[in-house]
């Protein structure tokens, strides 16, 4: 099922790429949360879903929001592939699948690859209520950029 739209965000502290630990109440404190969980790192369409967050960061940012990307990889994986791509947010590792258990976005078996992300994306107001999620089923498909935009721009 998932956390609804309307409830409060579950709270957590992981380590970002550069093994900094990243608590979301703390981003919260900034402004809106864009939560981006992806599969895996270097992945086709999870490096195109996070490109197309780093390119928007500028229009995301006006709206007072900030991207956090979740995926299971190690930090040593998430940091490759931040210097690759030159992402300029936090990518946090979840090595741990503690809190893709919390947001309950796990996919049991992804091509073999046991207890992974599902690709899914939370918008959470600066008070840690959900205001928007979407969890895909199918990790080829990418999140809807305009429903998570419009969701910032109700805030």
């Amino acid at each position: 099922m998932g956390v609804e739209v309307g409830a409060q965000a579950p709270d957590f502290t992981l380590p970002d790429q550069d093994r900094t630990p990243v608590t979301l109440s703390d981003e919260l404190r900034k402004g809106p949360v864009v939560l981006a969980f992806v599969p895996a790192a270097f992945s086709g369409t999870c490096t195109k879903e996070m490109c197309t967050f780093r390119d928007s960061l500028p229009e995301l940012n006006r709206l007072s929001a900030n991207v956090i990307g979740v995926s299971t990889d190690t930090f040593f994986a998430l940091k490759a592939w931040a210097d690759a791509q030159h992402f300029n947010f936090p990518l946090l590792s979840d090595f741990n699948k503690t809190v893709i258990r919390q947001y309950d976005v796990v996919n049991p078996d992804m091509i073999g690859l046991k207890d992974i992300a599902k690709r899914a994306t939370f918008v959470i107001d600066r008070n840690g209520t959900i205001v928007f999620r979407e969890i895909l089923d199918d990790a080829r498909n990418e999140p809807d950029y305009g429903k998570v935009r419009e969701a910032l721009e109700r805030l």
